[in-house]
């Protein structure tokens, strides 16, 4: 749904993006990753068609962004990080608003569709409120809302959860959920990594204007971190952390007591094995599962490797 390839773009001599290419896939949820001034805003906005780049291409549902911007702009929704709203407009007023901005007849069928869509994300019984009442989440929501007034096939938001508290993080998240099970694919860029852990089928971490990798999160985690493995013993036994320290491919290893926790560096087949060492060398291993890595860990990895 989403292909970019070679995509440079400057602001006089400063390059914000530096020949990035990416895909995203239909019913992805893809999560663009980095610091802030690392080129997702810029990245998003070309997608968008609001920037046109010095150099690439990108397109959106196989329309090109420069050269199509219309039947690109039909397929998209945008999300910005800073989203504007009227002072004097109510709730329903607002998402009419840009329904008619978006062409679309404001009649018995769309007061529907926006009530309908009010619904999902949670602002029906706000629907006469004044927009400028709204707390920061709900504005969020609405802003959410705005973007798929016109039911587009995809969705580019932008930082969507800045500012909000925790709670209303929690609110966003599973409404992306939900609107990936409509169908929906989306591009979300963040630099809120622990929160897209459990969100994103797909990343991309960029970092000064270039990407670093791109590609479905579980190979990411192991790529960057290998494999991290949790083990527990019935009873803590002396020499556990010198054993494991000792073994190939075992690195970083904790010790807790009981509990140990490493990085393992080999395939499923080595890890048995090293398992079967452990319990033939007298230890009563108890549980020894692989545990999950993030997307911090992730990203500190591949930065420190670029370095």
């Amino acid at each position: 749904m989403i292909n970019v390839n070679g995509l440079v773009k400057n602001y006089g001599k400063v390059r914000a993006v530096s020949d990035i290419s990416l895909q995203v896939d239909e019913g992805a949820i893809y999560g663009f990753i980095g610091p802030n001034g690392a080129g997702k805003t810029t990245t998003l906005k070309v997608l968008a068609t609001l920037l046109v780049p010095d150099r690439g291409t990108a397109t959106i549902g196989g329309y090109d962004v420069v050269g199509q911007p219309l039947q690109a702009r039909g397929l998209l929704g945008y999300m910005p990080d800073f989203f504007g709203v009227y002072d004097d407009l109510r709730v329903t007023e607002y998402l009419d608003f840009y329904a008619g901005a978006q062409g679309i007849t404001i009649g018995k069928s769309q007061r529907r569709l926006r009530d309908d869509l009010l619904e999902l994300v949670d602002l029906a019984v706000h629907r006469d409120k004044y927009v400028d009442s709204l707390s920061r989440g709900m504005k969020q929501r609405l802003c959410l809302a705005r973007a798929l007034v016109h039911n587009p096939r995809v969705l580019l938001l932008d930082e969507p959860a800045s500012g909000l508290d925790p709670r209303a993080r929690v609110e966003m998240r599973e409404l992306l959920k939900e609107l990936r099970s409509m169908g929906k694919t989306i591009l979300i860029s963040s630099h809120i990594l622990k929160e897209l852990t459990d969100l994103c089928t797909h990343i991309g971490l960029i970092d000064n204007g270039e990407i670093l990798y791109s590609g479905t999160l579980s190979e990411a985690l192991r790529r960057a971190t290998g494999t991290v493995v949790a083990l527990r013993l019935a009873e803590p036994r002396e020499g556990l952390a010198l054993w494991l320290a000792e073994q190939p491919g075992v690195n970083h290893v904790f010790v807790d007591g009981e509990r140990a926790e490493f990085v393992y560096e080999g395939n499923q087949l080595a890890i048995g094995g090293l398992l079967q060492r452990l319990v033939e060398g007298g230890f009563p291993v108890v549980s020894f599962t692989e545990a999950d890595g993030d997307l911090e860990e992730v990203f500190m990895n591949l930065t420190r490797r670029e370095e």
